[in-house]
């Protein structure tokens, strides 16, 4: 039996956990934990945006505040939209878990577990990636003061994110420090948390198109037999695949059009981001902890918008490849019975599947791309 939350889902868990976003066991500290987190992250990005109260509104400064104010929104959204979505997070679990204790035949555990191994290994990768980015925003800021160490002299603090709090910046230095670094600490903790979870479940999702392909191979494999109990074996086969097929595409959409505003919210920031980002690098003078972070933020929002689309466009292919299983199996040598309910696959596969973000958008690699593309045309 496969269990999810403790074999495919435990780093999953453990980085939702810590953010407060593991949709079960939902205490009263967990909510207040949830406030606090989340407060923390959209303070810094009020404090940000006040950054035009009190100075001259020039071009540079729209941009400069816009290119990092954007990029916390992007991750503030996505902490919001599974915060709002705990319901339909657990109802997508159970569901999932539900076609898992059906499966029995050791092939589709193992088809399962390789999906999940996989899943595993991306979340890993991302995660040390987040870390990469979260140690470079600190080293940007602590840089400029190992160089005051070393040649005993004074600088000015560094304001690569610009920010207003009202008070006092060289009296409350440490704990604007502190607060700017927990909430870049937090978005992207939740970013990652959030992201990996969805490539996660999404992977279940296409090894159940691979099990559905096994079970059509095996199927027509058991018709072969010239026999009333093989034949009866064979529709039943057929019948399990057609149903966890309809399974996966039921799932898939199920999460992601339940994530739909919450989508179409973060590819608007996104690509508000992108193109101030891109200004700040262009404009560039001789500010190198400017350029790193700018260049930073780009790094993340571009891996975030490929894997993302790249995760998709592999639910679009497998899908495409149950269809094209049926087509390449010895199908036409099987009995009539068999043939008739293979023609009706056959002609589910002229429709083709697709994840639409935000409502609009078909998730794909071209999609990808044109969205790329898009962002340095805006810029």
């Amino acid at each position: 039996m496969i269990t999810l939350e403790t074999q495919h889902f435990n780093i999953n868990r453990i980085l939702l956990l810590i953010i407060g976003l593991w949709p079960y066991q939902r205490s009263p500290l967990v909510e207040f934990q949830l406030i606090i987190l989340y407060g923390t992250l959209m303070t810094f990005i009020v404090f940000q945006l006040t950054s035009f109260i009190t100075s001259e509104c020039t071009l540079d400064l729209i941009y400069k505040v816009l290119s990092s104010a954007f990029f916390f929104i992007c991750l503030a959204i996505k902490y919001n939209s599974f915060w709002i979505n705990a319901d339909i997070l657990r109802s997508s679990l159970k569901q999932l878990q539900d076609v898992c204790n059906e499966i029995e035949d050791k092939n589709e555990i193992a088809i399962m577990e390789k999906y999940g191994i996989k899943a595993k290994r991306i979340t890993i990768r991302l995660l040390l990636l987040g870390i990469c980015c979260q140690f470079t925003f600190i080293l940007i800021y602590i840089w400029p003061y190992i160089l005051i160490f070393k040649t005993k002299s004074r600088s000015p603090s560094p304001s690569y994110i610009e920010t207003e709090y009202f008070i006092d910046k060289e009296k409350y230095f440490y704990l604007i420090t502190l607060h700017r670094h927990i909430a870049i600490c937090i978005g992207i903790l939740a970013m990652i948390a959030t992201g990996t979870m969805l490539i996660t479940y999404l992977q279940h999702t296409c090894a159940m198109f691979s099990i559905a392909c096994y079970r059509i191979e095996q199927a027509i494999g058991i018709s072969q037999k010239t026999s009333f109990k093989n034949e009866e074996n064979s529709c039943k086969q057929i019948s399990r695949a057609v149903n966890i097929h309809c399974n996966a595409m039921k799932l898939s959409n199920f999460l992601i059009s339940n994530f739909e505003g919450s989508f179409f919210c973060l590819i608007a920031a996104g690509m508000v981001c992108l193109c101030c980002n891109l200004l700040r690098i262009m404009s560039f003078t001789d500010n190198i902890g400017q350029l790193i972070l700018s260049l930073t933020i780009l790094v993340m929002l571009y891996v975030y918008l490929f894997l993302s689309n790249y995760t998709a466009q592999k639910i679009t292919d497998h899908n495409e490849y149950v269809f094209a299983t049926v087509y390449n199996v010895r199908w036409y040598m099987a009995p009539i019975r068999i043939q008739k309910m293979i023609l009706f696959l056959l002609q589910r596969g002229t429709i083709s599947f697709n994840l639409i973000l935000g409502g609009i958008f078909v998730a794909s690699m071209q999609s990808a791309a044109s969205l790329a593309s898009t962002s340095i045309s805006y810029f």
